[in-house]
């Protein structure tokens, strides 16, 4: 543990690291998605779906904490296990193909970062200045979405600079603070109805993009500061639930920008307001307006409280991941 970290942040991490280890047990080849608050139960998905990268982050955080080979060797294959991802027609390749390597130390793992960020350059639209949304889950392509943006640029960033800066900009440009999804068509860009601009994780995803350029657009930045430790799942139903997971992408957004005692306070609430003895944050919502996962552990949410955890007790330096 690293001079002048808390107490609580070290057994935190503890505690969230060894649900990791319970749930690879439980999930196997499998990747987990969300868990039911009460009972802990996994659902799972075979590919992993856009949030495998995260899993397999967590896999690779666990393999530094503990220092095992037999960790380390579990990462690696779940990572490689991210690669039938590497061809498919959406920007969420950013999330899967950047958290699911970031933290490796393999060449396995950095022969797939590489193929994933040739094939998303080969994906960017210079008509456009971003990589789509694309249409691999369905729907246009020719979106544009905050969640496309995190993962994305740092991946991009390895092979183009100057296509990573650009798909952050139009982007930034678009969504502003609250308009999370602008779709492209024969009058040019228009506002998308979901998710809609209250959505918790549209600021949180735009800061965590920004986080490595704060100075491309300074003015959206200092927007985008979280106005509450945890935000409401959708901003406008103030009845509805929280967002844990959110909350815990913008304690590392924070922690990038030098702003710890914002992160700390940040990582404090969800410590001691949302996160069980047993290591799970709780409280995440998936899709509010879909009924889906909306008190729910996600892997997501885990991942990021892992990292900002791992950052504040000295275990990974903020610009890793």
């Amino acid at each position: 543990m690293s001079r002048g970290a808390p107490r609580w942040a070290a057994e935190a991490l503890d505690d969230v690291l060894t649900r990791v280890a319970a749930t690879h047990r439980e999930v196997g080849p499998r990747f987990p998605l969300f868990a039911d608050p009460d009972s802990g139960r996994w659902t799972t998905s075979a590919r992993g779906s856009w949030t495998g990268g995260f899993w397999a982050g967590l896999l690779w955080l666990r393999a530094r904490h503990s220092g095992e080979a037999a960790h380390r060797a579990a990462a690696g294959d779940c990572t490689a296990r991210l690669g039938c991802w590497v061809e498919a027609d959406t920007a969420t390749r950013g999330l899967i193909h950047w958290y699911g390597t970031a933290l490796a130390d393999d060449a396995r793992s950095a022969a797939l970062r590489e193929r994933a960020a040739r094939a998303c350059l080969a994906a960017y639209d210079p008509r456009l200045g971003l990589v789509p949304w694309g249409g691999a889950f369905g729907g246009p392509r020719l979106v544009a979405r905050v969640d496309g943006v995190p993962g994305m640029v740092p991946l991009l960033a390895t092979v183009d600079e100057r296509a990573a800066a650009s798909h952050l900009r139009t982007h930034l440009e678009l969504c502003g603070v609250d308009l999370p999804a602008w779709e492209y068509g024969p009058g040019g860009w228009v506002a998308c109805e979901a998710p809609p601009p209250g959505w918790s994780r549209g600021r949180a995803w735009l800061l965590l993009a920004l986080a490595d350029r704060p100075a491309q657009l300074p003015y959206v930045l200092d927007a985008l500061m979280p106005d509450r430790l945890v935000p409401l799942a959708d901003a406008s139903r103030p009845d509805g639930p929280l967002d844990t997971s959110a909350a815990a992408i913008t304690a590392l957004a924070l922690l990038k920008l030098g702003r710890r005692e914002q992160a700390m306070a940040v990582l404090e609430e969800l410590v001691h307001g949302h996160l069980a003895a047993t290591g799970r944050l709780l409280d995440g919502c998936y899709d509010l307006d879909a009924g889906t996962a909306v008190r729910h552990e996600l892997v997501w949410g885990t991942f990021f409280l892992a990292a900002g955890l791992a950052v504040v007790t000295g275990l990974l330096d903020a610009r890793a991941v």
